[in-house]
């Protein structure tokens, strides 16, 4: 399917959705109340069928923090990378776990290194980091580890 194909389907299930230009990948940007509702049609719709998540990873922007989700259509060859913007005070999405079963150890990831809080992760705890690291976010550009001397 071609990325002006992907957009029309996805903007018939989405009519406010936003697309980036100019990527290897079609782009979307969305909001975090939109992404689990999308999620699952993205998986389950006949024509997109994007049935692979190949990588979740968190951005820090100073300003905010973005939620990045790759997927793969394995039968129908397609990609789509998902971009979700989030607060960064209160840093929150439901989780796609459920949906995906590769986002349940990316999400704990994101969730030790950056603070982003997975509504209704079925096991959301650290995943590399020590008992005591709990709330530290070393991958935050604000960190600061005063032993090591480290910051960003």
């Amino acid at each position: 399917m071609t990325s002006e194909a992907l957009k029309s389907t996805i903007t018939a299930l989405l009519p406010e959705a936003v697309f980036e230009e100019g990527g290897e990948w079609l782009a979307l940007q969305l909001v975090p109340e939109q992404w689990r509702p999308l999620a699952l049609q993205l998986r389950q719709h006949p024509e997109l069928g994007f049935d692979f998540l190949f990588c979740v990873t968190c951005v820090d922007w100073k300003t905010h923090l973005s939620m990045v989700y790759h997927l793969r259509s394995t039968k129908l060859g397609h990609h789509l990378v998902v971009k979700v913007k989030l607060d960064r005070s209160n840093p929150a999405i439901e989780t796609v776990s459920d949906i995906w079963r590769t986002a349940e150890f990316n999400e704990r990831e994101a969730y030790e290194m950056f603070g982003v809080k997975f509504l209704h992760h079925p096991d959301l705890r650290l995943l590399i980091l020590p008992d005591g690291w709990e709330g530290r976010n070393p991958m935050r550009k604000d960190f600061e580890d005063p032993v090591n001397m480290i910051k960003l």
